[in-house]
């Protein structure tokens, strides 16, 4: 059994609750243990993983947030160096889903978020698990 923890920028409540149970219930079902903390943004994410990693507490990541565009040039900014950070930090070996749903509205958001529609959570997850079974087999 490993350990995963679930890092989530909690903005809108509605949203990462249902990414967070997506996620929460594909490693539970894979067998492993979880654990979830809460930053306050999603450019936090690479940084929280990074610091948590140094522990040697976890053996993967599930980072989950949502970004909804909004009228300015911020959107852009926190989608791509959120996931520029953590696409640094998988290529450095570490085994982390990418869950940051980055759209256009909260209706995207929602269906992206359910578990019982595209369940982004899940799926983040999911790749988690599958880069953690690559990473045991090449080590």
């Amino acid at each position: 059994m490993a350990k995963f923890l679930i890092v989530e920028a909690r903005f809108y409540d509605h949203l990462n609750d249902m990414l967070v149970a997506g996620a929460s219930a594909a490693l539970k079902s894979a067998g492993h243990e979880v654990e979830v903390i809460t930053v306050p943004g999603a450019l936090e994410i690479p940084g929280t993983i990074a610091l948590a990693s140094e522990s040697d507490l976890y053996d993967g990541y599930v980072a989950i947030g949502v970004v909804i565009r909004g009228e300015t040039y911020h959107f852009e900014i926190v989608a791509g160096e959120s996931a520029r950070g953590i696409m640094a930090l998988t290529m450095d070996g570490m085994a982390i889903g990418n869950g940051i749903l980055t759209v256009e509205n909260e209706e995207q958001a929602i269906v992206r978020a359910d578990p019982k529609q595209k369940d982004k959570g899940g799926e983040a997850a999911k790749a988690a698990l599958a880069l953690f079974a690559l990473k045991n087999r090449f080590s």
